[in-house]
């Protein structure tokens, strides 16, 4: 890996998002480029109809050229402020800020050309109003990304154990495939589970002792375990009892195993599990 694409808004969120991202450079020496993106919505029905209707049209323009003119002052305080969060955090390298106007998920696909990671907040500036749903943002970007996705909690804490949540799937092995030869978990305290229904557990066991041989083998000593249950509950209770700081797992697997999608059990996963989060493709 060499760049860390760090999308940021205002929100807390943005705070855990560069704290995460410092950590993440100091392990894969990496460089970091932080971009945040105006929203169009704000620019648009049903605020921009209600503004027209009661100013008339040359007001209207003038009030939106002070609106633009405002987020382009907070684009740069944003960026600004996540490049001393990342300086405060031991990032030294030189800091790439990228102001866009649009969607994030629109402007995914040139971003992601020069970017190996993204890192992103669970939840955006409208956290405080939904705080049982995930970021549509996030999910938006989760979907579309052909890059791993690190999706950060709302406050930062130092990673000490992580836990790979496998599954016989093609996404699976790209994080099995990540962990061996990235830097970013060595010297952890790593745990290995997988949670199987009972009349696939001979399969699901088989492929657990399998991965757990290439961990040893790429020099990790995992903690390895066959749960049973609903996959999000038992995942998410396994991480609380064995007070685990950070979750890799994949997204939009396709087998006939039990499996983590985005969608139903991934976005579970992402509301109930309070850690960061590291999705593969």
């Amino acid at each position: 890996m060499q760049r860390l694409l760090a999308c940021i808004d205002g929100s807390e969120y943005a705070t855990s998002c560069c704290q995460y991202s410092a950590w993440i450079a100091s392990r894969l020496d990496v460089e970091i480029e932080v971009v945040y993106v105006t929203d169009l919505r704000q620019f648009e029905v049903p605020f921009v109809a209600d503004l027209s209707g009661s100013l008339g049209i040359q007001p209207f323009q003038a009030v939106m050229g002070q609106l633009q003119s405002l987020e382009e002052k907070k684009a740069e305080v944003v960026l600004s402020q996540a490049e001393k969060l990342l300086q405060e955090n031991g990032y030294s390298k030189e800091i790439k800020k990228t102001h866009k106007t649009g969607f994030l998920v629109d402007c995914l696909k040139e971003l992601e050309e020069e970017a190996d990671l993204l890192v992103m907040g669970k939840r955006g500036e409208n956290a405080g109003f939904a705080s049982d749903h995930l970021g549509s943002t996030m999910e938006r970007v989760a979907r579309a990304a052909t890059r791993p996705c690190f999706i950060a909690s709302r406050a930062y804490r130092p990673i000490q154990k992580a836990l790979f949540a496998y599954q016989p799937v093609p996404s699976c092995q790209e994080a099995l495939d990540f962990i061996k030869n990235s830097p970013l978990l060595r010297g952890l305290e790593i745990h290995l589970i997988t949670v199987s229904p009972n009349e696939e557990e001979e399969e699901s066991l088989n492929a657990l002792k399998a991965t757990e041989s290439e961990l040893i083998e790429a020099g990790f000593q995992p903690n390895c375990q066959m749960l049973h249950g609903t996959a999000s509950h038992t995942i998410s209770e396994y991480a609380k009892e064995n007070e685990i700081d950070f979750l890799l797992m994949g997204a939009y697997g396709h087998s006939r195993i039990r499996h983590l999608i985005i969608g139903s059990t991934t976005t579970e996963m992402l509301r109930d599990c309070h850690l960061p989060t590291m999705l593969f493709r």
